[in-house]
Formats: C-alpha cells, sequence, structure tokens
C-alpha cells in the first residue's frame, strides 16, 4: 500500500474505472482483474492512504458499516498454517500472523505499535512513514542488505501509517468523493495494515514506476517476488487475487509473517494469507 510519494495505485485505477489508463494497465491487469463498474481500485497518493494510495477492493462497499466480526476458520480440513510447531494470533495486532482486510478491523481500532524504531534501510519517505516495528525493522534490513548484495536496491517508500493520519486521508476523501468513492480510494482507518507496524511498501532505487504498474517489472519488485519469503515477507497483494484480498496487484507492498510462515506458504505455492490461514475472502467491506 502506499502513502505519500509517487501516483497512487487506487488513483490508478479510479482513472480505469472512469475509462482512461487503459494502456498503462495493459501490463499488469487483464481484462479479467479490471474491477467492474463502481469496484474500487488504487487511489492517489495523499498524506497517508493504504498505501500512497491503497490497493482497490472488489465489490461494491456499502455506505454504512456493519458489524465486524472476525471470521470464523473454513469448514472442513485445517489451514496450511496449522502445521507449522509455533501459532500466533490472527487477531492481536502485536502478533505477526494478524490478518487485517476488509473484513477484519484491528482491535483496538486506534492501536499503535509499541516499539516503532526506524529501519536501517535507504529511505523514501520520512516522518511517521518512515518508521515499522522493532521485528519488522530488523527483518527488513536483511532483506535490504540481501538484495544490494545481490545488486538491487530498494527503499522504503511507505510504512507505519497512524489512525490519525488515516481518519484524515479517508475524510478528505469522503468529503470530495462521498464515502462509496472513498471506499475505492483510501483504507478506512483501523482496516490498515500500515498501522500495524507489520508492513511497508517498497521503492526501486532507481526511482521508476513507484505505486504504478509497471512496478512490477522493476528489480526491485522481480528481486522480492523471488526471495522475500527467505526474510519472513509475502508480497500481501497478489495478481488476479483481489476477490480474495480485497486489493488489486500490489507488487510493492511487503507483509512479515515470519520465515517459518512465508516459507511454508511459498514451498506449498499459497498465494495470501487469507488461504495460508483458512480465512473467508474479504473482497469489501461489510
Amino acid at each position: 500500500m502506499c502513502q505519500n510519494s509517487g501516483p497512487g495505485r487506487r488513483s490508478f485505477m479510479g482513472l480505469l474505472a472512469a475509462g482512461t489508463g487503459l494502456a498503462a494497465l495493459t501490463a499488469c491487469t487483464p481484462e479479467a482483474s479490471r474491477p467492474p463498474s463502481g469496484t474500487s481500485s488504487p487511489g492517489v497518493p495523499t498524506p497517508t492512504v493504504q498505501s500512497p494510495a491503497v490497493p482497490s477492493p472488489t465489490g461494491s462497499p456499502t455506505p454504512t458499516a456493519a458489524r465486524h466480526t472476525a471470521p470464523a476458520p473454513a469448514t472442513g480440513a485445517l489451514p496450511p498454517s496449522a502445521s507449522l510447531a509455533k501459532q500466533h494470533s490472527l487477531s492481536d495486532p502485536r502478533s505477526p500472523w494478524v490478518v487485517v482486510n476488509k473484513h477484519r478491523p484491528l482491535t483496538p481500532r486506534q492501536f499503535v505499535p509499541p516499539d516503532l524504531v526506524q529501519p536501517a534501510v535507504q529511505l523514501a519517505t520520512s516522518g511517521e512513514s518512515a518508521l515499522l516495528n522493532s521485528t519488522t525493522a530488523a527483518a527488513a534490513a536483511r532483506l535490504f542488505a540481501a538484495a544490494a548484495a545481490g545488486g538491487v536496491t530498494l527503499t522504503l517508500a511507505s510504512g507505519y501509517r497512524s489512525f490519525q493520519s488515516q481518519t484524515a486521508t479517508y475524510n478528505g476523501y469522503v468529503s470530495s468523493r462521498g464515502q462509496a468513492a472513498a471506499d475505492t480510494a483510501s483504507a478506512r482507518p483501523g482496516f490498515s495494515e500500515h498501522q500495524t507496524g507489520w508492513a511497508f511498501d517498497i521503492g526501486d532505487g532507481g526511482g521508476a514506476c513507484s505505486f504504478q504498474p509497471c512496478f512490477a517489472e522493476q528489480p526491485a519488485a522481480v528481486w522480492v517476488k523471488a526471495n522475500a519469503y527467505k526474510y519472513g515477507f509475502v508480497v500481501r497483494y497478489p495478481w488476479m487475487l483481489h476477490e480474495t484480498t480485497g486489493y488489486y496487484y500490489e507488487p510493492w507492498h511487503l507483509r512479515y509473517i515470519g520465515p517459518e510462515a512465508a516459507g511454508d506458504m511459498a514451498k506449498r505455492g499459497i498465494l495470501t494469507v487469507e488461504k495460508y490461514f483458512g480465512l473467508e475472502p474479504a473482497p469489501g467491506y461489510r
């Protein structure tokens, strides 16, 4: 997800929904993945969004937020994550396995990580967005160093995003576009992975295609897609799985879940944390 630098993915998808930007998206979004009229899309970068522009949800969100209860795991066979020896909470925002999506807000909504630090990595942002929780920061330092050793430069483009920042951004969209449109351009306060400190957006050292579909072809995106799991990260919003995650493809958005779980997901070929942890898809707000 994006924050305050570069054209946001939501804005780009907004152009798509308006009938423009089709040529630019061709390389990254085939016909089947383009959102139907009225669905969400990546948005314009603003001080703090579910990414310099959060990915777009699928389905038309309802104007009024309904009650938000954590979905029960799918019935039948245990989820793949059940095979791991060490289990973590899927609801506690201090847990590396917490799942935050359009069906699962943070509890409490105004959660603030108690251990925010600035990672020892190359920054392309400042202020609160240059922070991560201490575990993610240490893992990010290892990830960035390994990429550099492989000749690839990563930058931290957007890290932590506070509830207050998310509120200001979201309310700005509501004021200018209305709530239905706001839900396609910004994460609702308390529903952003960035608020947990476990997620961040990367940029490429060359600065090309930040928060744009063409970022998928940049060295940074190619390298993390192939190697991030070794350091505990997954590309949280994969290609063509927006109907599960609620967001369109974001090759820049990484989420820390730990080397054991990330490695297990890679080994099994599972691409979303929803499927890995046995949770229902969350294409839109309930």
